[in-house]
Protein backbone atom coordinates (compact mmCIF):
# COMPACT_ATOMS: atom_id res chain seq x y z
CA UNK A 1 0.00 0.00 0.00
CA UNK A 2 1.19 3.51 -0.81
CA UNK A 3 2.86 4.98 2.29
CA UNK A 4 0.83 8.18 1.86
CA UNK A 5 -2.49 6.41 2.22
CA UNK A 6 -4.17 6.90 5.56
CA UNK A 7 -5.14 3.94 7.74
CA UNK A 8 -8.76 4.85 8.44
CA UNK A 9 -8.95 2.46 11.39
CA UNK A 10 -6.53 4.61 13.39
CA UNK A 11 -8.37 7.86 12.76
CA UNK A 12 -11.68 7.25 14.46
CA UNK A 13 -10.84 5.58 17.78
CA UNK A 14 -11.96 8.32 20.14
CA UNK A 15 -15.65 8.26 21.15
CA UNK A 16 -17.85 10.96 19.68
CA UNK A 17 -17.73 13.21 22.77
CA UNK A 18 -13.94 13.14 22.76
CA UNK A 19 -13.70 13.92 19.08
CA UNK A 20 -16.19 16.75 19.32
CA UNK A 21 -14.36 18.22 22.31
CA UNK A 22 -11.20 18.34 20.21
CA UNK A 23 -13.13 19.84 17.31
CA UNK A 24 -14.82 22.46 19.49
CA UNK A 25 -11.47 23.50 20.94
CA UNK A 26 -9.95 23.77 17.46
CA UNK A 27 -12.86 25.91 16.23
CA UNK A 28 -12.79 28.13 19.32
CA UNK A 29 -9.06 28.70 18.96
CA UNK A 30 -9.00 29.17 15.19
CA UNK A 31 -7.87 32.37 13.57
CA UNK A 32 -9.83 31.48 10.44
CA UNK A 33 -12.31 28.81 9.33
CA UNK A 34 -12.72 27.40 5.83
CA UNK A 35 -16.00 25.53 5.28
CA UNK A 36 -16.04 23.01 2.44
CA UNK A 37 -19.58 21.82 1.69
CA UNK A 38 -20.88 19.09 -0.58
CA UNK A 39 -24.21 17.46 -1.37
CA UNK A 40 -24.16 15.51 1.89
CA UNK A 41 -24.63 18.74 3.84
CA UNK A 42 -27.85 19.66 2.04
CA UNK A 43 -29.10 16.09 2.29
CA UNK A 44 -28.48 16.12 6.04
CA UNK A 45 -30.17 19.51 6.25
CA UNK A 46 -33.34 18.08 4.73
CA UNK A 47 -33.20 18.68 0.98
CA UNK A 48 -34.40 15.34 -0.38
CA UNK A 49 -33.26 14.32 -3.85
CA UNK A 50 -35.07 10.99 -3.68
CA UNK A 51 -37.46 9.02 -1.47
CA UNK A 52 -41.07 9.72 -0.62
CA UNK A 53 -40.82 13.51 -0.84
CA UNK A 54 -39.34 13.32 -4.33
CA UNK A 55 -41.88 10.75 -5.50
CA UNK A 56 -44.79 12.86 -4.31
CA UNK A 57 -43.54 16.09 -5.86
CA UNK A 58 -42.49 14.46 -9.15
CA UNK A 59 -45.18 11.83 -9.46
CA UNK A 60 -46.07 12.87 -13.03
CA UNK A 61 -42.44 12.49 -14.11
CA UNK A 62 -41.83 9.22 -12.29
CA UNK A 63 -44.91 7.68 -13.90
CA UNK A 64 -44.28 9.02 -17.39
CA UNK A 65 -40.47 8.75 -17.61
CA UNK A 66 -39.50 6.37 -14.82
CA UNK A 67 -37.41 8.97 -12.99
CA UNK A 68 -36.08 7.77 -9.64
CA UNK A 69 -34.25 10.76 -8.13
CA UNK A 70 -33.26 14.32 -8.91
CA UNK A 71 -29.57 13.58 -9.46
CA UNK A 72 -29.91 10.96 -12.18
CA UNK A 73 -32.88 12.82 -13.64
CA UNK A 74 -30.56 15.72 -14.38
CA UNK A 75 -29.05 13.62 -17.17
CA UNK A 76 -32.30 12.41 -18.72
CA UNK A 77 -32.33 12.68 -22.56
CA UNK A 78 -35.40 14.85 -22.99
CA UNK A 79 -37.01 14.67 -26.43
CA UNK A 80 -37.95 18.34 -26.57
CA UNK A 81 -37.16 21.70 -25.05
CA UNK A 82 -40.73 21.85 -23.74
CA UNK A 83 -40.23 18.64 -21.75
CA UNK A 84 -36.72 19.56 -20.64
CA UNK A 85 -37.78 22.90 -19.18
CA UNK A 86 -40.95 21.54 -17.59
CA UNK A 87 -38.75 19.16 -15.64
CA UNK A 88 -36.03 21.71 -14.84
CA UNK A 89 -38.56 24.31 -13.72
CA UNK A 90 -40.00 21.79 -11.27
CA UNK A 91 -36.50 20.78 -10.16
CA UNK A 92 -35.35 24.37 -9.62
CA UNK A 93 -38.51 25.31 -7.74
CA UNK A 94 -38.26 22.20 -5.54
CA UNK A 95 -34.56 22.53 -4.65
CA UNK A 96 -33.66 26.19 -5.02
CA UNK A 97 -36.62 28.57 -4.94
CA UNK A 98 -39.16 27.17 -2.46
CA UNK A 99 -37.09 25.93 0.51
CA UNK A 100 -36.30 28.54 3.15
CA UNK A 101 -32.98 28.58 4.98
CA UNK A 102 -32.68 25.21 6.71
CA UNK A 103 -31.79 24.89 10.43
CA UNK A 104 -28.47 23.18 9.80
CA UNK A 105 -27.28 26.02 7.57
CA UNK A 106 -28.49 28.61 10.08
CA UNK A 107 -26.59 26.78 12.83
CA UNK A 108 -23.44 26.91 10.72
CA UNK A 109 -23.96 30.62 10.19
CA UNK A 110 -24.13 31.13 13.94
CA UNK A 111 -20.99 29.06 14.41
CA UNK A 112 -18.93 31.43 12.25
CA UNK A 113 -20.63 34.69 13.23
CA UNK A 114 -17.95 37.27 13.97
CA UNK A 115 -15.21 34.94 12.70
CA UNK A 116 -12.85 35.17 9.73
CA UNK A 117 -14.40 32.50 7.50
CA UNK A 118 -14.88 31.49 3.90
CA UNK A 119 -17.08 28.89 2.19
CA UNK A 120 -16.30 26.80 -0.86
CA UNK A 121 -19.20 24.63 -2.00
CA UNK A 122 -20.20 22.40 -4.88
CA UNK A 123 -23.88 22.82 -3.95
CA UNK A 124 -26.16 24.77 -6.29
CA UNK A 125 -29.15 25.22 -3.98
CA UNK A 126 -28.35 28.68 -2.56
CA UNK A 127 -28.70 27.61 1.07
CA UNK A 128 -25.64 29.55 2.22
CA UNK A 129 -27.10 32.78 0.85
CA UNK A 130 -30.50 32.06 2.39
CA UNK A 131 -28.91 31.39 5.79
CA UNK A 132 -27.23 34.79 5.76
CA UNK A 133 -23.63 33.98 4.86
CA UNK A 134 -21.90 37.01 3.36
CA UNK A 135 -22.06 36.68 -0.45
CA UNK A 136 -18.46 37.80 -0.84
CA UNK A 137 -17.36 34.92 1.42
CA UNK A 138 -19.04 32.11 -0.56
CA UNK A 139 -17.58 30.49 -3.69
CA UNK A 140 -20.18 28.25 -5.36
CA UNK A 141 -17.89 26.52 -7.83
CA UNK A 142 -20.53 24.54 -9.72
CA UNK A 143 -23.08 27.28 -10.34
CA UNK A 144 -26.50 28.23 -9.00
CA UNK A 145 -29.92 26.86 -9.93
CA UNK A 146 -31.37 30.37 -9.66
CA UNK A 147 -29.43 31.25 -12.82
CA UNK A 148 -29.31 30.07 -16.41
CA UNK A 149 -26.87 30.38 -19.30
CA UNK A 150 -26.73 29.68 -23.02
CA UNK A 151 -26.05 26.09 -23.99
CA UNK A 152 -22.74 27.10 -25.62
CA UNK A 153 -21.62 29.33 -22.75
CA UNK A 154 -21.48 32.38 -25.03
CA UNK A 155 -21.80 35.17 -24.08
CA UNK A 156 -19.96 34.60 -20.80
CA UNK A 157 -22.77 35.74 -18.53
CA UNK A 158 -25.63 34.31 -16.53
CA UNK A 159 -29.26 35.35 -16.21
CA UNK A 160 -31.75 35.06 -13.37
CA UNK A 161 -34.32 32.33 -14.01
CA UNK A 162 -36.57 32.94 -10.98
CA UNK A 163 -39.48 34.74 -12.67
CA UNK A 164 -39.34 32.45 -15.69
CA UNK A 165 -39.35 29.30 -13.55
CA UNK A 166 -42.45 30.53 -11.74
CA UNK A 167 -44.22 31.07 -15.06
CA UNK A 168 -43.12 27.68 -16.37
CA UNK A 169 -44.25 25.72 -13.31
CA UNK A 170 -47.64 27.46 -13.39
CA UNK A 171 -48.09 26.61 -17.09
CA UNK A 172 -46.82 23.00 -17.05
CA UNK A 173 -49.29 20.41 -18.32
CA UNK A 174 -48.53 16.74 -19.00
CA UNK A 175 -44.85 17.34 -18.18
CA UNK A 176 -44.50 20.03 -20.85
CA UNK A 177 -44.45 23.80 -20.95
CA UNK A 178 -45.88 25.92 -23.78
CA UNK A 179 -43.39 26.52 -26.58
CA UNK A 180 -43.67 30.26 -26.03
CA UNK A 181 -42.10 29.86 -22.58
CA UNK A 182 -39.01 27.95 -23.73
CA UNK A 183 -36.13 30.27 -22.72
CA UNK A 184 -33.76 31.48 -25.41
CA UNK A 185 -30.95 34.00 -25.36
CA UNK A 186 -32.22 37.37 -26.52
CA UNK A 187 -28.85 38.11 -28.09
CA UNK A 188 -28.25 35.04 -30.27
CA UNK A 189 -31.39 32.92 -29.94
CA UNK A 190 -29.54 29.98 -28.39
CA UNK A 191 -31.32 27.51 -26.09
CA UNK A 192 -30.75 28.14 -22.39
CA UNK A 193 -29.77 25.69 -19.67
CA UNK A 194 -29.51 25.88 -15.87
CA UNK A 195 -26.23 27.39 -14.73
CA UNK A 196 -24.68 24.22 -13.34
CA UNK A 197 -21.43 22.62 -14.41
CA UNK A 198 -22.05 19.71 -16.76
CA UNK A 199 -19.35 20.27 -19.40
CA UNK A 200 -16.75 22.73 -20.64
CA UNK A 201 -19.47 25.22 -21.66
CA UNK A 202 -20.13 26.09 -18.01
CA UNK A 203 -20.02 29.87 -17.65
CA UNK A 204 -17.40 31.25 -15.28
CA UNK A 205 -18.65 34.83 -15.38
CA UNK A 206 -17.23 37.90 -13.66
CA UNK A 207 -18.92 37.01 -10.35
CA UNK A 208 -17.54 33.46 -10.47
CA UNK A 209 -14.07 34.77 -11.20
CA UNK A 210 -14.31 37.34 -8.40
CA UNK A 211 -15.25 34.66 -5.87
CA UNK A 212 -12.49 32.33 -7.02
CA UNK A 213 -10.02 35.18 -6.49
CA UNK A 214 -11.50 35.82 -3.02
CA UNK A 215 -11.02 32.14 -2.16
CA UNK A 216 -7.38 32.28 -3.25
CA UNK A 217 -6.81 35.41 -1.17
CA UNK A 218 -8.32 33.72 1.87
CA UNK A 219 -5.99 30.75 1.46
CA UNK A 220 -2.93 33.00 1.14
CA UNK A 221 -3.97 34.96 4.23
CA UNK A 222 -4.42 31.69 6.17
CA UNK A 223 -0.77 30.71 5.76
CA UNK A 224 0.82 30.41 9.19
CA UNK A 225 -2.44 31.11 11.04
CA UNK A 226 -4.51 28.65 13.05
CA UNK A 227 -6.80 27.36 10.30
CA UNK A 228 -9.74 24.99 10.71
CA UNK A 229 -10.92 23.13 7.62
CA UNK A 230 -14.54 22.20 8.32
CA UNK A 231 -15.53 19.72 5.60
CA UNK A 232 -19.21 18.76 5.49
CA UNK A 233 -20.73 16.03 3.34
CA UNK A 234 -18.12 16.04 0.59
CA UNK A 235 -17.80 12.77 -1.30
CA UNK A 236 -15.92 11.68 -4.38
CA UNK A 237 -18.11 13.00 -7.22
CA UNK A 238 -15.77 15.97 -7.69
CA UNK A 239 -12.96 15.34 -5.17
CA UNK A 240 -10.48 17.73 -6.81
CA UNK A 241 -12.53 20.76 -5.74
CA UNK A 242 -12.69 20.27 -1.96
CA UNK A 243 -11.75 16.79 -0.76
CA UNK A 244 -8.24 16.41 -2.15
CA UNK A 245 -7.21 20.06 -1.59
CA UNK A 246 -8.38 19.89 2.05
CA UNK A 247 -6.23 16.80 2.63
CA UNK A 248 -3.25 18.54 1.07
CA UNK A 249 -3.74 21.74 3.07
CA UNK A 250 -4.12 19.77 6.30
CA UNK A 251 -0.83 18.02 5.63
CA UNK A 252 1.18 20.93 4.25
CA UNK A 253 -0.07 24.01 6.14
CA UNK A 254 1.20 24.33 9.70
CA UNK A 255 -1.30 24.92 12.53
CA UNK A 256 -4.17 23.49 10.45
CA UNK A 257 -6.89 21.14 11.72
CA UNK A 258 -9.13 19.14 9.37
CA UNK A 259 -12.60 18.37 10.77
CA UNK A 260 -14.41 16.07 8.36
CA UNK A 261 -18.02 14.91 8.51
CA UNK A 262 -18.74 12.05 6.12
CA UNK A 263 -20.92 9.02 6.81
CA UNK A 264 -18.85 6.61 4.72
CA UNK A 265 -15.42 8.11 4.02
CA UNK A 266 -14.43 10.30 6.95
CA UNK A 267 -10.71 9.45 7.07
CA UNK A 268 -8.20 11.37 4.93
CA UNK A 269 -6.46 9.67 2.03
CA UNK A 270 -3.06 11.09 2.89
CA UNK A 271 -0.76 10.11 5.71
CA UNK A 272 1.18 12.73 7.57
CA UNK A 273 -1.82 14.88 8.54
CA UNK A 274 -1.09 15.85 12.14
CA UNK A 275 -4.54 17.13 13.08
CA UNK A 276 -7.52 15.30 11.60
CA UNK A 277 -10.80 14.83 13.46
CA UNK A 278 -13.16 12.56 11.47
CA UNK A 279 -16.87 12.08 12.10
CA UNK A 280 -18.96 9.35 10.48
CA UNK A 281 -22.01 10.11 12.63
CA UNK A 282 -25.17 11.56 11.06
CA UNK A 283 -24.10 15.09 10.18
CA UNK A 284 -27.25 16.94 11.20
CA UNK A 285 -27.48 15.22 14.60
CA UNK A 286 -23.77 15.60 15.35
CA UNK A 287 -23.44 19.20 14.27
CA UNK A 288 -26.66 20.49 15.77
CA UNK A 289 -26.08 18.68 19.06
CA UNK A 290 -22.57 20.09 19.20
CA UNK A 291 -23.99 23.60 19.46
CA UNK A 292 -25.15 22.83 22.99
CA UNK A 293 -21.96 21.15 24.16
Amino acid sequence: MNSLLCDAATENRLPYAGRWQRAAEAIAGADCILIGAGAGLSAAAGLSYDGATFRQAFRAWTERYGLTDLYSSSFYPWASEEELWAYWAAHIAFVRLRPAALPLYKALREMVRGRDYFVITTNVDGQFAKAGFAPERVFATQGDLAEMQTISGRPCRVYSDTAMVERMTAATENCRIPTALVPRCQGNGEPMRPHIRVNEAFVEDIHWQRQEAAYRRFLRAAEGRRLVLLELGVGFSTPTIIRFPFDQMARNMARTTLIRFNRYESAPLLRGIPNCIPFDEELSVALLSSMTM
